[in-house]
This record gives structure tokens, sequence and C-alpha cells, in this order.
């Protein structure tokens, strides 16, 4: 932020009378100045003595303009021709509207009156400047210039323009400026709005853009018909896949950089009636968390595991459905075991994060490299830690359960509801029962649930009887919800933890499990021994605050 001249007040007194800072802050700041030479505001902010958003405010009373935020602002289509993309980077500046024949622009810099007139004399008009942080102004050129381009402009009603210095027409083709940029800013909104995964959807007149923020999609402003072919055709490319090729399904895999954060994007294409369908899984290394103390898992809950995961052999199981955290949950009790005197193998399909001294194998049905091929070469390796990455037929389980019996550590996960069920799926898939007594020391079943957004949580005020008594809770229990705001884009989440249901064999567990005991039975033995289901769970993180009541209903089921 560097802001130059000030007017009315000086900014130093301006923030002293706010109450933001102490004269002696501002003394130890202006002596750094006399040093540096940089702006104050620089030092300031540099100095954590306030924060950006009230230096801003402050800055915009010493000028005497408005201060505008990028999130507020709603641009007029036709305002845009009025300033290419390029002088609006090179000044950062943006224009907003026309007012009298005023251009009315947002500025970084508003006391640069040098830009001011160099902006005046391209543009032949007047302006009347706002105040915009910086990195607003350039996310908000990106969400505008970029999309107008293609058909959508960043706002809800996404309108046919075509603003742009390239030439933008029907023929376009993957390697066209405006193409490259949109999917870039494709990636950039979906890296900035924390998404898992990226949608493009063909229709007979239109083309729909969802992305699954906190697990749920969201619909936002998609690009015109008849440009579809040519950003699929670009993500083809950047994904090393056949761009000649629309009949059949491709799976194919890319690495971009967005903010200095390193993303893995995994891209699947399947044909549909109306064009090749598009999902892309953002794999964010850097937001990654791989610390087994920072998966969400209570006090108890991590001591089970961690002695789990300690025990010299065996078999960990983690359920749940696709996108629950399994991945996370299993490589971070393989970077907990990942030692020097360790040695850990897995197969994956796909390997979705690279783990270091991890020797990982990419399984490959379509050429005979099957789990249960692999797993019988890791045998041969001399393994101590194997991560299989599914156990999906009865040779990859047999095999996985011989491992464990035979003085190895062995991770894995099913797709089933809970973790009791886990035992008779294994019995369904023709493993003897006494086998999995023996081998399984832990299955563990989980869930992501959303997060209440910190920036607008409010108690919950009068709530049914009835919602206390099918949660099991008192009225002494305080609730609380996002009231929505536009940190959390008015959903009133903000991020996800995860939710765990351990169930630990016990010898009572493991003689119940060979005398062919139901689910139930051995659901009620567990529960004796402190066993707590996914919905109890779920219903203490709703005592701690962090989640809703429509959550906890919407995520677990009694039992």
């Amino acid at each position: 932020m560097a802001i130059s001249v000030l007017k009315r007040k000086d900014l130093g007194e301006t923030l002293i009378a706010q109450g933001l800072i102490t004269g002696e802050q501002l003394e130890t700041c202006i002596l750094r100045q006399q040093e540096t030479k940089e702006s104050l505001g620089n030092i300031l902010l540099k100095n954590n003595y306030v924060s950006k958003e009230n230096l801003l405010r402050a800055t915009s009373y010493c000028l005497g303009v408005p201060f505008l935020r990028g999130n507020d602002v709603k641009i007029e289509r036709n305002v845009l021709a009025l300033m290419t993309e390029k002088n609006a980077r090179r000044f950062l500046v943006l224009p907003l509207s026309v007012t009298d024949g005023v251009l009315n622009v947002a500025m970084a810099d508003p006391s640069n009156v040098i830009v001011k007139d160099e902006i005046e004399k391209i543009i032949n008009m007047r302006i009347s400047v706002s105040l915009m942080d910086e990195t607003e102004i350039k996310e908000v050129i990106e969400k505008y210039y970029v999309r107008t381009s293609l058909g959508g402009d960043g706002d809800e009603t996404g309108p046919d323009v075509s603003i742009k210095e390239e030439n933008v027409g029907e023929d376009m083709d993957a390697d066209a400026a405006p193409v490259i940029r949109y999917v870039n800013s494709i990636f950039f909104d979906a890296a900035v709005k924390r998404a898992s995964d990226i949608h493009l959807e063909a229709f007979e007149k239109e083309v729909a853009l969802r992305m699954r923020i906190d697990g749920l999609l969201r619909e936002f402003p998609a690009p015109q018909k008849k440009y579809y072919n040519a950003i699929v055709s670009r993500i083809k490319i950047m994904s090393d896949l056949d761009i000649a090729e629309r009949r059949l399904p491709q799976d194919g895999k890319c690495k971009i950089k967005v903010n200095d954060n390193k993303i893995d994007v995994r891209v699947s294409l399947v044909p549909t009636i109306y064009g090749e369908k598009v999902v892309m899984r953002m794999l964010n290394k850097d937001l990654f968390a791989l610390d087994i103390e920072k998966i969400g898992m209570s006090a108890a809950e991590l001591d089970s595991f961690k002695e789990a995961i300690n025990m010299p052999y065996g078999m960990i199981l983690v359920t749940g459905p696709t996108s629950s955290g399994k991945t996370t949950t299993l490589y971070s009790a393989l970077k907990a075991l990942n030692t020097p005197d360790v040695n850990i193998l897995t197969a994956e399909d796909p390997v979705e994060y690279e783990l270091k001294n991890v020797n990982q194998v990419q399984v490959r049905a379509d050429i005979g490299l099957t789990f249960a091929s692999v797993l019988r070469s890791f045998m041969r390796q001399d393994p101590d830690v194997i991560l299989v990455g599914e156990i999906r037929d009865q040779e990859t389980a047999g095999i996985a359960i011989q491992a464990a019996l035979t003085g190895h550590m062995v991770f894995s996960t099913l797709h089933t509801n809970d973790s009791v069920s886990t035992l008779s799926r294994m019995s369904f898939m023709g493993i003897e029962k006494y086998l999995v007594a023996d081998a399984v020391n832990l299955v563990m079943a989980q869930r992501l649930i959303r997060r209440i957004c910190p920036n607008c949580k409010e108690e919950l005020k009068d709530i049914p009887d009835n919602i206390y008594k099918s949660l099991g809770i008192t009225k002494d229990v305080h609730i609380y919800r996002g009231a929505g705001c536009e940190k959390c884009g008015g959903s009133g989440y903000k991020g996800r933890t995860a939710i765990f249901e351990i169930l630990r064999i016990s010898r009572e567990i493991k003689e119940l499990i060979v005398s062919d005991a139901t689910d139930l039975q051995i659901r009620d033995k567990a529960v004796e021994q402190g066993f707590v289901t996914l919905r109890n769970a779920a219903i203490n993180k709703l005592k701690e605050g962090v989640t809703t009541i429509d959550e906890v209903f919407g995520v677990t089921i009694s039992g």
C-alpha cells in the first residue's frame, strides 16, 4: 500500500484521534520512515499497529474520498469498454460507473494526481475517485475483465458481452489469450474460495459452472456456449490429454500455482449428449494438513488412534463416502510413522499427494497393475507399513489381511456407512471371521461437517423442545448458527472439520466377531466400552459451538 500525499488531516493524527494507535507508536513509525523512506501506512502495517481495513478507512477520511470494498462493487456493463484491461492493471484503477459524463473509478492511490491526469487524457473524460485496497482491485479486474471476454461478467446475470483488446470470435482456439485467461481465472476463483472441485457442464443452449465449497456445490457465472469447446480443449492441453477425442472418457492431471500455493488438479472428462462434462479436483498442497494433532480429533480419539497406529502389526480401516477426509487421515498417520527406520509403501488410485520418503505406486488396472498385484509385490519389498488405497474385492482383502497377520502394519479404506458394518463387509467379501478378528486393530468411520463462520456467528434462540429431545441435550446448552455475511458468501459456514466414530477391536469385540454376532450386538458391546457414534461426535461439535443443528441432522443418522 503506497499513499503519497494526504489531504485534510495527517494520517497519524487521524489514527490517534480514532484511538487506533498511540502517540508513541506514531513516533516510532515516523523515525522508521525517515530511515527507510517507506510510506507511513506500510510501516504501520508491518508493525501490526493497525489493521489494513482501519488504515484504509482512515486514509479515505484524510483524502476525502469514499472507501469501497471489492465485494460491494457492481460494475456497469458498458463501463469496462471505457478502459482497457491493460490500463486498468497498469494504473491499478477500476472503472465503476458514469454519472453526468464523469467516470467513477476506484484507485489504490487516489492521492496520485499524475496518474489521475494520465487516465483522464486516455479516456477523454473527467474522473471521480474512490479508494480500494490494491489486492481487491486486482481480484475485481480478474473477475470482470477476464470473465466478460467469454460471456460471464462476474455478477449474477451473466450478460452476453465481449470486451477485450484481443479479437474474441467464434473460431477461437484453445491457445487464444482470452481462453487461457478465462481458465486461469476459474482456477484463481476456486483457490481463493477454497473449492475442492470445479464442474463445467454443457447443456443444449447454455453452460454451467459450479464449484464445491465446504462440501456443497454452488453455481457461478458461466461462459457462453460457443466458447465451451475451446475452454475444454485448453484444459485438455494443460492435462496432457487428447484434444481430438470427444467420444470417450479421459482422465488426466496438471499442476498450477495460485498466489504461491501449489495445487495439483485431477481432471476427469466424460462425453454427454451436448458436450464433454469436466470435473477438476483441486488438491491444494499448502492447505493439506498432515499433522495428526490437527485433523479434528478429540483428546480421547487421538489417544486411541495413536495407540492403534503404533502397534507393531495389524490393520486399521478408515471408512466413509467419497470426500469425507479419509486420505487426510491416512496420510497423517503415515507422516507420524515416517522415520528413517520405517519402510512405507503405498498402492493408490490415484496418488493424490506425494509424500516425502514414501514409495507410492499408482494403480493401473488397464495394464494389470491392480491393488492385489501391487500388494503381492510389496510383500517382497521388506515393508514395515503398507497403505492400500481401497479394498474393493476379495483378493485384495485377503492379501491385506495376510500382510497384517505376518508382522506388517496395514492401512486401508472401505466404502461403508459406519465402523461396525465394516466388519461384516469384510466377511461378505469372503474373509473368514476369525481372520478379521485377528487382523483388525481399529475401524474408524468419519465425515466432514461444516464449521460456523466466526465472522457472523450468533446464538440461536427459541429452539423447539423436540430438537433438544432428538439431540439428547439439555436446554442449558448454547447452540449457534451463522447468520451469513460476505466472508462466507452468505452461507453462514466457513471451512469444515472432521467427526470420527472409532471402534477399537477389544478382546470382547473379537469374541463377538468370531461367534458370528450381529452388527447390533457388536455395537451394543462397543457402546458399553465407551464407543461414540458419528451422531454423538457431531453433537459434541454442536455443544462446542463449532457446527449447527442442520449439519448434525444433515450429515449423520441417529443410532
